[in-house]
């Protein structure tokens, strides 16, 4: 579970409400409104529905899960089972390494050695490994669309909202309903700014953080593979790949080794 994005999350929604609760002369209810409701939320699911694919479009629901369960990879621990598999291959040679597969627990280092343990050429490996980065980034791109695309559509709702509200207001003018009809009329224009800027433009910044994230752990995979491959010593995959730690990070793994 990303803790981050949890926090963030309900901790934004709780301060929301509370400041509702605790305002003079205000009660939640009175920000409940169905038809608004109907307004941003529908009108912008359906411009989502018309700008992508069904299939895409439904993804968003995958996409939150991804955003609130991620499970952030510990980079030194991924580069010392590198290293451990990178020694094994060394001390007794690449078809040892299928010996290992079954203790291996991500898929693309299982892919890896699997091809490498089957003699494939290091050109080919490299290759195949580098598409399925190209397709991971290529799905992330999309979920990521689709939030920004719901964060984009839910203030415009919003606005397409308040001035229905407005003109059924006007349409029905009375000293005694303008003040709860201009009320509900600002409603959907509350509830678009919530949805985009609270919860669908950031987990759409988390998504690229994510997608980041894991091409970054995917381009680690690729070179150390590539270099237990190639019969590099440990030492120097180890090297090689802890460039990809911040320096005051490697100083602390050292120290703690």
């Amino acid at each position: 579970m990303d803790i981050a994005t949890v926090v963030g999350v309900l901790l934004g929604s709780t301060l929301i409400v509370m400041s509702i609760v605790i305002s003079k002369g205000a009660t939640l209810m009175g920000f409940v409104d169905a038809p608004s409701i109907m307004m941003v939320l529908g009108g912008s699911v359906c411009s989502v529905l018309i700008c992508f694919p069904l299939r895409t479009a439904l993804s968003v629901f995958g996409v939150t899960k991804n955003v609130l369960f991620h499970k952030h990879e510990n980079i030194p621990d991924l580069i010392e089972r590198i290293v451990s598999l990178a020694e094994t291959a060394r001390r007794d040679g690449l078809l040892a390494l299928e010996n290992r597969l079954e203790e291996i627990t991500h898929p693309f280092i299982v892919l890896g050695v699997q091809m490498a343990v089957d003699g494939t050429r290091p050109e080919v490996i490299e290759s195949i490994m580098r598409t399925e980065m190209d397709a991971v980034a290529a799905r992330h791109r999309s979920g990521r669309n689709v939030m920004e695309q719901l964060g984009r559509f839910a203030p415009a709702f919003g606005m397409i909202g308040t001035l229905v509200g407005l003109i059924i207001m006007l349409g029905n003018m009375s000293p005694e309903t303008i003040g709860s009809g201009m009320a509900v009329a600002l409603l959907t224009t509350l509830y678009g700014a919530i949805l985009a800027n609270l919860y669908c433009l950031p987990m759409a910044e988390k998504l690229g953080f994510i997608n980041q994230e894991e091409i970054l752990v995917m381009e680690i995979i690729v070179r150390g593979i590539m270099g237990i491959q190639s019969g590099d010593n440990p030492r120097v995959i180890e090297q090689k790949l802890s460039t990809f730690i911040p320096p005051k990070f490697r100083a602390t793994e050292k120290e703690a080794a």
